[in-house]
This record gives C-alpha cells, sequence and structure tokens, in this order.
C-alpha cells in the first residue's frame, strides 16, 4: 500500500513540496530510511542523520529548508508529531486479523453480534453479549455474560472483559488487556491491626490475627467511548457501584485500577500506575509512568504527576506533582537539590565545631 506525497499532505493538512508524486510504503527514521521511505525528521537534530540514509522525502518542520537538505520532495506540517497520529494511522497494516466467525469461535446463540464483526480463533463470547458493527474480537479473546461493546471496538488477542462490563464505541484493547476481575476487598470479623493502623498512622493496637473474608464485587465497570487499554493492564469491577473510565481516556501496558475508581475523559495513565480503590481522577489528567494514587482520594482536573510520584492525599486542579509523598514539583526539585547539598553543608558543620573547639573561632 502506498501513498503520493501529495495524498498524504492532503491527508494531514500539511503543506507538500517538491515532486509530489514521488509514493511512500512506509516511514522511517532517517539514518536507515530507503528511496521509498518517507523520513520522519522533524526536528533539525533528526535532520542531521538524513545523509546516512536514502530518502528523497521527508516529513519535516515548519521553515525547515528541504532543498538544502538534497531531498527531492517535504511535507510540511506546523506541528509534526501531531501530523505523524495521521500518518501512522495510513500507514498502519493491521494485524491480518480475517472477516467473520472463525470455526473456532464460540458464540453462544444468545449473544448478539452487529454487522461486519470479526471473530478470531479460539475467541469465546458468552450469551446475552452485545458487540457492535465493525468490532473486531482477535483470538483468543473471552467476552463474558451481558457485556457490551461499542461499534467498532478492536480487541486484540487474548483479551478478556467481564460480565455485565459495558464499553463505548471505536474502544481499543492491546494484548492482554483484564477487564471485569473482581476488586480486592477483604474484611475481618473483628478489627483488624490494619484498620487501627488507619486510624492512628503506626499502632496496630492489640488486634489478632484473623482470617481474611471476600467482598464480592457486584458492580461491573463501564468505560466510555474511545478509550484504549494498554497490554497486561487490569481493570477491577466496583463492589456495589461501577469502576468507571470516562470518554477518551487511555491507559498504558501494565496499569491498574481498583475497584470503585473513577476516571474523567481524555487522561493518560502511563505505565506501570497503580490506583487504589476509590479514588477519583478527573479530566485531563496525566499520571506518569510508576505513579501511584492512594484509595479514596481525588485528583483534581488537569493534574500532571511526574514519574513515580505518590499521590498520598488530595490534589486540587491544576497541580504539578512530583515524588514521595507528593508535593508541587517546582517545591520538590528545590527540596531535592537541598538534599543534594545536605553532605556538604555537614561538612561545613563540622569543620566549624573543630574550629570551636580549638578556640580559634571565638
Amino acid at each position: 500500500m502506498s501513498h503520493s506525497i501529495h495524498d498524504i499532505a492532503v491527508a494531514l493538512g500539511a503543506e507538500a513540496f517538491g515532486a509530489t508524486d514521488i509514493l511512500i510504503s512506509r516511514a522511517a527514521e532517517p539514518a536507515t530510511a530507503d528511496p521509498d521511505d518517507l523520513a520522519l525528521a522533524m526536528n533539525p537534530k533528526y535532520a542531521e542523520s538524513l545523509s546516512q540514509g536514502r530518502a528523497r522525502a521527508a516529513m519535516l518542520w515548519d521553515g525547515a529548508d528541504w532543498e538544502a537538505m538534497g531531498l527531492e520532495a517535504a511535507i510540511i506540517a506546523p506541528r509534526p508529531r501531531y501530523a505523524m497520529s495521521g500518518l501512522t494511522r495510513m500507514l498502519d497494516a493491521g494485524q491480518g486479523f480475517a472477516p467473520g466467525i472463525h470455526p473456532s469461535a464460540v458464540v453462544d446463540p444468545g449473544a448478539h453480534l452487529g454487522a461486519d464483526v470479526s471473530v478470531g480463533p479460539l475467541a469465546v463470547i458468552m450469551a446475552g453479549a452485545r458487540i457492535g458493527d465493525g468490532a473486531i474480537i482477535g483470538p483468543q479473546c473471552f467476552v463474558g455474560t451481558d457485556a457490551t461493546l461499542g461499534q467498532g471496538a478492536y480487541l486484540r488477542e487474548a483479551v478478556s472483559i467481564g460480565a455485565r462490563v459495558t464499553i463505548g464505541a471505536r474502544f481499543i484493547a492491546q494484548p492482554g488487556a483484564r477487564i471485569g476481575g473482581d476488586g480486592f476487598s477483604f474484611v475481618t470479623a473483628e478489627p483488624s491491626g490494619v484498620e487501627s493502623v488507619r486510624k492512628t498512622l503506626g499502632d496496630q493496637g492489640e488486634a489478632k490475627a484473623q482470617p481474611w473474608t471476600r467482598i464480592h464485587s457486584l458492580g461491573a465497570v463501564t468505560i466510555g467511548d474511545d478509550v484504549e487499554i494498554g497490554m497486561g493492564a487490569t481493570i477491577d469491577c466496583g463492589t456495589i457501584r461501577d469502576t468507571v473510565i470516562g470518554d477518551g481516556t487511555k491507559l498504558d501496558n501494565q496499569v491498574h485500577l481498583g475497584h470503585n475508581v473513577v476516571i474523567g475523559r481524555n487522561s493518560l495513565i502511563c505505565g506501570q500506575v497503580g490506583i487504589a480503590g476509590s479514588a477519583t481522577i478527573g479530566d485531563n489528567v496525566v499520571l506518569a509512568g510508576q505513579c501511584g494514587v492512594n484509595d479514596n482520594i481525588f485528583v483534581g482536573d488537569g493534574v500532571i504527576a511526574g514519574g513515580g510520584t505518590k499521590l498520598m492525599s488530595n490534589v486540587p486542579a491544576g497541580r504539578t506533582m512530583l515524588g514521595y509523598p507528593a508535593t508541587q514539583m517546582d517545591k520538590q526539585v528545590e527540596a531535592y537539590k537541598a538534599l543534594r547539598r545536605l553532605p556538604r553543608l555537614l561538612r561545613d558543620v563540622a569543620a566549624l565545631k573543630e574550629l570551636l573547639k580549638s578556640g580559634k573561632g571565638s
């Protein structure tokens, strides 16, 4: 599948220059680009390696002198990385999942499949499940009893969707995503040491050792439109109400959402983030890799938390957070700089003490 430079530029809303009839079949990094590749040299740093490859055409930044780089054609985009999203969509060859229902798939007669649904090998769709038009259910996927998938849903291989989970349109789940397991919720017959610690922040009291009793998950999971879930991500059902993910939110690989978590619209939850039960995350929140969110707190709209941040208490809207425990990023950086100066400060204090002891400092 090839596209001309002209057609690519039109599709991306960008400008094309030079030999716009050149056909492009792939995107490539500048140093490894072949003549039928579009080199992605979207800032001057990457353009330096164009001479190492054989690209005739490149996607460049606004104001780039493409002729001086020895190119025959160029696509100039005011925001190249955004244009890259459209380019990769055009060039994505997909996974090759065949249309129709594979003979090895198990589809309960009580399930409802919309038009043009693809069901891959060894997939299982349970009674009462409703699959929207144009959905793709990949190999070895599981869709539980009374679950709902909206139109255009795309489940990669080995995705599982639990009973009564409701998912909107254009959903994407990467391999191994697990949605709708029981929440991690247990209780003891008498007050436990954990309960005492939560109250006292340290003292376990005289609580005795006891077995843990499961609290079953009666809620499910509700997911809006245009949501994407990464590989190995796990989302627990709610205990009584549903766990909820709003429209447009994206979860990276190995993210975990505990029971009753609510995430708003257009939030970005990066790799290995863990959000404990009943936490509420607002709209347009970004949690960088390995962030942790305590249970029963809220994180306001527009909050950005840097990598490894641990949010232990409520965070007002618009804050930028870093560290463990989290503080505002500028304060955390200032404290870190002070910490690095601490050994020198201790040496200076020790030297002053010696000076005072010797009587020379009086």
